[in-house]
């Protein structure tokens, strides 16, 4: 009766307001998480630390709501969502690394790289942004470049979002239909699923070439959001410990959903096809 009650009052199908209960329990489910996340960012803050988290994967990997999640209830002083658009002229005369180094977070910061300087590790080459030899260039020079980076005392997280093919389609053609979405939709985009294999391929010698013991990747599935946010938390707030931190939370994560670099590669060598959930 209560529901019939909200339904009608809010102009709801029963479709709809199933879903917005769904949403509400778990965005309920998040809070204690995101709670836990300020705290963090507060002792980051405290003691001037500076922590980096990459988020990369496939487009309509979920990345974009995962990071909105994460830095939903974090004070906006001090923490910066980086999305870095096409190079500028004379960028692309400068060291790569250049133009990310200006983003990086001073003592006391949290900046969350929608997309990075792994661009160059996979979309370039496969679009031909990148010469061969560029490539190359990244490829040998990111471990210690990053190795550096951790050494100097900045905390380093790296996150591949990892879709099903089935879902990411689905997720395309709901950008393409919906007008809140279009916006997302990008001429790479449409070619995203006819190049689904060149990704998988690329996105394995990634994997392999760049994941070490001072910056590994961690590998989560997202084709179940509300779990790929969860986990995402999870994972960020096991990196350190912090003032504060609850010991009642769980922080073990979903063996089905987060996987280790290792982990990711010995799957895609079973499958030998690059074809399921990579």
């Amino acid at each position: 009766m209560a529901s019939e009650i909200e339904m009608k009052k809010h102009n709801l199908t029963e479709t709809q307001y199933e879903e917005a209960l769904q949403t509400y329990s778990e965005n309920l489910a998040l809070e204690a998480y995101q709670a836990e996340l300020v705290k963090l960012q507060q002792h980051i803050e405290r003691y001037k630390l500076k922590m980096i988290i990459l988020f990369e994967g496939r487009d309509a990997a979920g990345k974009g709501s995962v990071i909105g999640s994460v830095s939903r209830y974090m004070n906006p002083k001090h923490y910066r969502i980086v999305a870095l658009g096409r190079p500028t002229e004379r960028e692309r005369t400068e060291w790569y690394f250049q133009r990310y180094i200006k983003n990086f977070p001073h003592g006391g910061e949290v900046v969350l790289f929608d997309r990075s300087w792994y661009n160059r590790a996979m979309v370039e080459p496969i679009f031909g942004f990148c010469s061969k030899e560029e490539h190359e260039l990244f490829m040998n020079h990111v471990v210690p470049f990053e190795e550096s980076l951790v050494e100097q005392g900045t905390l380093l997280i790296k996150l591949y979002f990892s879709v099903s093919k089935e879902k990411q389609a689905a997720r395309f053609e709901q950008r393409r239909t919906d007008p809140l979405r279009q916006w997302k939709l990008s001429e790479i985009d449409l070619q995203a699923q006819s190049m689904w294999e060149e990704f998988s391929k690329t996105k394995y010698n990634m994997l392999k070439a760049t994941s070490n013991e001072k910056a590994p990747w961690y590998v989560i599935r997202s084709s179940d959001k509300h779990k790929a946010r969860l986990e995402t938390m999870k994972l960020i707030l096991k990196q350190i410990d912090y003032d504060g931190k609850s010991r009642a939370i769980d922080l073990v994560s979903d063996t089905k959903t987060v996987f280790s670099a290792t982990e990711e590669l010995a799957i895609m060598d079973k499958q030998n096809t690059y074809t399921a959930n990579t």
